[in-house]
């Protein structure tokens, strides 16, 4: 029986928010060592850095697609076991990495082993939630979630100057052991022996055939993957952008901590506004501004030099705070018609959100070079062609769009 009405429990959110946060405490705290650790592999290309973090959401990607539908045969908690344990073997090959293909292995595995603990947090909400009461939770937890993108540069800044580079890869083993002792000790196993799914390769077969019988699934997947795509250019420039462009290395963690609040404060926003206007609503008006502001941009300084430090934060902090409306609903949306094969569901919408993604975060993220225009060109470009399949599919039955 799934708790509609629910009221959320605070360590349901913070658990599940954990299980999450390991994924950016990976990806956030390594982006001031990005430099130090291309010294150490013989690669100093600050273009190849941006690997090191794109490369960790293809693994994320491509795990998930085997941990979603395994979950639904064998519950949810083994499976996050073993995602952790992938993950702490990857962070090894990382740490003992002497060149640059060996590393990007090494973040793929990562990627591999948090795809277990991403994607079975997302089924348990599901399994527990459902419609807008889901994305309450959903909004709660990322909201939780982004307290750690927030602290982890500086986090990863200080292990860095104190004790180097690989530390912050024995924290990050240091914090799944912790957060997986949590789990294994507090959470109960949400899977139902009765909806369980024996694996086979029927399994995405099936599960494929049921996703395409919901275009408002694929379109809000879809979506996912554009805006995704679009951050994604962000995270992995950010380092390049503020230290090389703008010459801010010892003020680079606080600015991308800034930045981080401004996506925590409107996701916590969006869990107490979604059940009063709806998550269609709300997504759509995100969406707007989302793309209005990036185009603005664009306009403003096409063929320029990089504008001040602080109208660049401005723009950023603005976009960023529409990120918080568009994430949680639409993965919301996605899954509100899927709840009966959770696992698989939430399995593939992530990997086809991370086929649309990567591409555009490598391809976009090559001309991020000189100044930050590609960037907002990216923001802008995948903004429109988010809205326009967002007004391609016909809205619930009871959300009034605008």
């Amino acid at each position: 029986m799934k708790k509609v009405s629910a009221k959320p429990n605070f360590e349901f959110i913070a658990l599940m928010a954990s299980l999450m946060s390991i994924v950016a405490l990976s990806i956030d705290a390594l982006l001031p060592a990005l430099s130090d650790i291309g010294v150490a592999i013989n690669n100093v290309n600050s273009t190849d850095h941006q690997l090191l973090i794109t490369m960790i959401f293809l693994g994320l990607g491509v795990g998930q697609l085997f941990f979603g539908p395994l979950s639904d045969s064998f519950g949810r908690k083994p499976i996050v076991y073993i995602g952790f344990f992938i993950f702490i073997i990857a962070s090894f090959i990382c740490v003992f990495a002497t060149s640059l293909e060996v590393m990007i292995i090494g973040r793929i595995l990562q990627g591999i082993g948090l795809s277990a603990a991403r994607t079975i947090s997302i089924a348990i909400i599901r399994d527990t939630y459902e419609g807008n009461h889901m994305a309450k939770v959903m909004s709660f937890v990322t909201a939780f979630f982004i307290l750690v993108p927030v602290i982890a540069p500086a986090f990863g800044k200080i292990i860095l100057e104190t004790m180097g580079w690989e530390a912050i890869f024995y924290m990050q083993v240091f914090f799944a052991l912790v957060i997986g002792i949590w789990f294994w000790r507090r959470q109960k196993e949400t899977l139902h022996p009765e909806y369980k799914v024996k694996f086979t390769s029927r399994v995405f077969i099936s599960g494929v055939k049921e996703l395409v019988k919901h275009k408002e699934t694929l379109a809000c997947t879809t979506i996912s993957g554009l805006i995704t795509g679009a951050f994604l250019v962000y995270l992995s420039s950010a380092q390049h952008v503020f230290e090389d462009q703008y010459n801010l290395k010892e003020t680079f963690p606080y600015l991308f901590a800034a930045l981080a609040v401004f996506i925590g404060t409107s996701t916590f926003l969006n869990g107490t506004l979604v059940l009063r206007f709806g998550m269609r609503k709300l997504a759509f008006i995100a969406l707007i501004s989302f793309t209005t502001l990036s185009l603005a941009y664009v306009v403003l300084f096409w063929g320029s030099a990089n504008p001040s430090v602080i109208i660049v934060m401005i723009f950023l902090s603005l976009i960023f705070f529409c990120l918080g409306f568009i994430w949680g609903n639409m993965r919301s949306i996605a899954m509100e018609p899927i709840g009966h094969i959770a696992g698989i569901g939430a399995a593939i919408t992530g990997f086809i959100s991370t086929v649309v993604s990567i591409p555009i975060a490598t391809f976009i993220g090559s001309y991020v070079t000189i100044t930050v225009l590609p960037l907002f060109i990216g923001l802008s470009g995948c903004g429109i062609l988010a809205l326009l399949i967002f007004l391609s599919f016909r809205q619930g039955p009871s959300e009034v769009v605008i």
